[in-house]
């Protein structure tokens, strides 16, 4: 809920088509071709799809009419103009023709890039801040060392950058998600559905990253009539691995529908982006980190239009990059200095071990052995110097209860059943 009076007043439903801050001609070629898609379309599927107000839309509508690129095929006595549904003429399917060829998008109307970057700049600002309480809390599922909530919670309040590493196993994914979640949790962010910028559209909301706050949950009413162009969404998580490539990075221009999609970090504002397995991804660890550079320090990042236009976007989420590669293998102390929390995920003592293993017996309801249990550290990690991992309990105990089932059995953990479990887990 926007409590700045600044954001308040850029939410306002637009009055008038000068008002929206985009070309008049978009906003017709939007509507040009809705029509010629679906052939005949009433007033308020134009209010649905293109979401602004009746009031600029029938005024557009008229100036259409006048044009002789629309007419109205069907009217409602009862409901003035509101009730008219409109069809395209001759003229009319030859200009929409002509727009196809501009572009394909059909859908709300953009909002201009300097009312987007307003926007952000005004919901990121102050950041939420979260408590050691609530740190501790979203982490409660894990085994971890006391106070490490500490090493997490600074880094999510500065909202800035942060990186976990360590050897594979140990929970960096999960604690990555755990901080997802505080983030996500916070006060929702105000995104739209588009963005216009240097006559052409940028496609910001994404079904898979954006998830809209229920309209019996979100706190509009102050707003009065807001401008629906934006969408009230938790605060976006967005997840990459091994798959990452620039071309993410970067815009996206799709040459058949003619618009752009906005790169992941555009679409990770105001959240938090997640850069997992770092080193691994089809991109070299040096080409990645020197495209963030500058976004990293400034907090704003650089995009090009296929016409050579620059623009200027905040870059304002949570960068984490988790990684079980030697950091400095990967990246130089310049880099690591631009990041401000480093913080190493190590693999667990043998009371860790125990707690988590003891942990994951109560979730399966397999009955704790502390016999089995020091048959397992001894002939499977110290006998052969094998690395403890804070998974391995879990995976074990897991192929446990799969054989127990198998067979039929009641559940128990004997050596037998560890030799067996870890022969099948473990590669020699």
């Amino acid at each position: 809920m926007p409590e700045d009076p600044n954001l308040k007043q850029l939410l306002v439903e637009p009055a008038s088509v000068d008002e929206l801050q985009v070309p008049q001609g978009i906003i017709v070629d939007i509507m040009l071709r809705l029509l010629f898609n679906e052939g005949s379309v009433p007033l308020r599927r134009f209010i649905d799809v293109l979401k602004i107000s009746n009031r600029i839309l029938d005024s557009l509508l008229l100036w259409m009419q006048k044009e002789y690129l629309v007419e109205v095929s069907r009217a409602s006595a009862e409901l003035g103009r509101l009730g008219n549904v409109y069809v395209l003429t001759d003229a009319g399917k030859n200009r929409a023709r002509d727009s196809f060829d501009r572009c394909q998008y059909v859908g709300p109307v953009p909002v201009s890039i300097s009312a987007y970057n307003q926007a952000v700049e005004l919901q990121t600002r102050q950041r939420t801040r979260v408590t050691a309480e609530q740190v501790s809390n979203a982490l409660r599922h894990l085994v971890l060392p006391p106070d490490f909530h500490r090493r997490i919670g600074p880094a999510i309040n500065s909202g800035t950058s942060l990186f976990l590493y360590g050897p594979s196993g140990n929970g960096k994914t999960t604690i990555a998600q755990a901080i997802a979640g505080l983030i996500s949790g916070t006060d929702p962010i105000w995104l739209p559905y588009a963005v216009c910028a240097g006559g052409q559209i940028i496609q910001v909301f994404d079904r898979l990253i954006h998830r809209p706050v229920q309209e019996e949950n979100n706190r509009t009413g102050h707003l009065q009539r807001h401008d629906r162009r934006w969408c009230l969404v938790e605060r976006p998580t967005v997840a990459v691995g091994g798959e990452l490539n620039m071309d993410a990075l970067d815009l996206r221009f799709d040459p058949v529908a003619r618009i752009y999609e906005a790169p992941l970090q555009m679409k990770a504002n105001g959240g938090m982006f997640l850069i997992d397995d770092f080193g691994r991804q089809q991109v070299s660890p040096t080409s990645l980190l020197n495209r963030w550079i500058v976004p990293l320090e400034g907090q704003v990042d650089y995009l090009r239009l296929n016409t050579g236009q620059t623009l200027v976007v905040p870059f304002k989420q949570l960068i984490v990059f988790s990684t079980n590669l030697n950091p400095h293998e990967l990246v130089d102390d310049a880099f690591l200095r631009r990041i401000q929390m480093k913080v190493e995920v190590t693999s667990p003592d043998e009371k860790l071990f125990f707690q988590i293993f003891s942990l994951n017996c109560r979730r399966l309801n397999i009955p704790f052995s502390k016999d089995a249990f020091l048959y397992l550290l001894e002939k499977w990690y110290k006998q052969p110097g094998r690395v403890m991992q804070c998974v391995h309990p879990r995976d074990i105990l897991n192929t446990v209860h799969a054989l127990c089932d198998y067979e039929g059995l009641p559940m128990r953990l004997t050596p037998e059943l560890i030799d067996e479990a870890c022969k099948i887990y473990f590669v020699n």
